[in-house]
């Protein structure tokens, strides 16, 4: 497993640590309000177990463009977007935040997946003159998320105002950091950050009020929220489609790996199931969890949690027949029923 850069302070602060395909995270801290700094505050999470892959060389941009779902050419310097590479079939191989800095290019992936978007690059980079590197290693990320999040960045970090979905910069230990709009859709920002300055940003974010949150808490924001996550909701058999990942895509670009599917399945209108919100009468199942109408099965649960706003709900993918919100399905196994939920949540 690969330990978090600041796994002794975590230790050493009472946080709950565990492993999420062979990278560490903090699952929970001490703390007793993580779920109340998420919704009124600032809450601070660790997210170091993201990986990092790194572009460089005159060919990045135009080698790029050909193989993500992103207009990565039509990006302006300082922008951050979201991505899929997909396979042939237009399944997907990862997601990814597109990030395009002056001198390189950076695709920001979940935790495990940095090996699948660096090998299958590989693949296909025969002589554009482009080099391709895991930074992950040399790249920390924080997440600051909630309400009192963008001011109490800003004022600790001295960021500048927001302007749209782009990189601001901003000075830690000696080094460059940069903050992105927040990756989950949630209220806040995302920070990358050299690994050497990563404590003392991680420090100043605490001093000005940030209270750090686990994985699970996260959780419950992401789930409520209806963002998907790779990995959990979204595998090697996903088409982004089916995810309702359109942020990801640009209809009008050239030609990528994967394009013919994607532009069938636009052309005809519908793709047969899509990523639903699901409410649960009693508590929270196991994810892969199937769905079913009567005899007939119709989906299955991808992430299931406890939220303390709206009780057991969760995440799962149910046929373009039957995903509409009220939609009453029954859990195999226990018997139990999952009402469908428009995403975002309500209320």
């Amino acid at each position: 497993m690969v330990p978090l850069p600041l796994h002794d302070w975590h230790v050493a602060h009472g946080a709950v640590l565990g492993e999420l395909r062979g990278r560490e995270v903090v699952e929970r801290t001490s703390a007793d309000d993580e779920d109340l700094a998420l919704r009124t505050g600032a809450g601070l999470f660790d997210a170091s177990a993201r990986e990092v892959v790194r572009l460089t060389g005159p060919d990045r941009v135009s080698f790029l463009q050909g193989m993500v779902t992103q207009d990565v050419e039509g990006l302006p310097v300082g922008a951050v977007a979201d991505a899929a590479l997909l396979t042939p079939k237009g399944a997907m191989v990862a997601d990814a935040r597109v990030v395009k800095r002056a001198d390189d290019l950076l695709l920001l992936t979940e935790p495990g997946y940095g090996p699948a978007v660096l090998g299958t690059l590989e693949r296909y980079l025969i002589s554009e003159d482009a080099e391709l590197s895991d930074a992950s290693a040399q790249l920390g990320q924080l997440s600051l998320v909630g309400p009192r999040a963008e001011a109490l960045g800003a004022a600790a970090l001295r960021l500048d105002p927001p302007s749209g979905p782009r990189v601001r910069p901003f000075e830690a230990s000696g080094t460059t950091g940069w903050a992105l709009p927040q990756g989950l859709l949630l209220p806040g920002l995302d920070l990358l950050v050299p690994v050497e300055a990563l404590a003392e940003v991680f420090g100043r974010l605490r001093e000005a009020g940030a209270t750090p949150v686990g994985f699970e808490a996260l959780e419950v924001l992401r789930v409520e929220r209806g963002t998907p996550r790779f990995g959990a909701d979204m595998d090697e058999k996903t088409i982004p489609l089916e995810a309702r990942l359109e942020r990801a895509i640009h209809y009008q670009k050239g030609c990528y790996i994967g394009q013919e599917v994607i532009a069938r399945a636009t052309f005809r209108g519908h793709v047969n199931r899509h990523l639903v919100g699901l409410r649960f009468a009693g508590g929270p199942p196991p994810p892969r969890t199937e769905l079913f109408l009567g005899e007939r099965r119709v989906g299955w649960v991808t992430s299931a949690v406890r939220s303390p706003r709206l009780g057991p709900i969760g995440l799962g993918y149910a046929h373009r027949d039957v995903e509409q919100p009220g939609t009453a399905l029954t859990l195999a196994g226990s018997g139990g029923t999952a009402t469908v939920e428009p995403l975002p949540f309500p209320g």
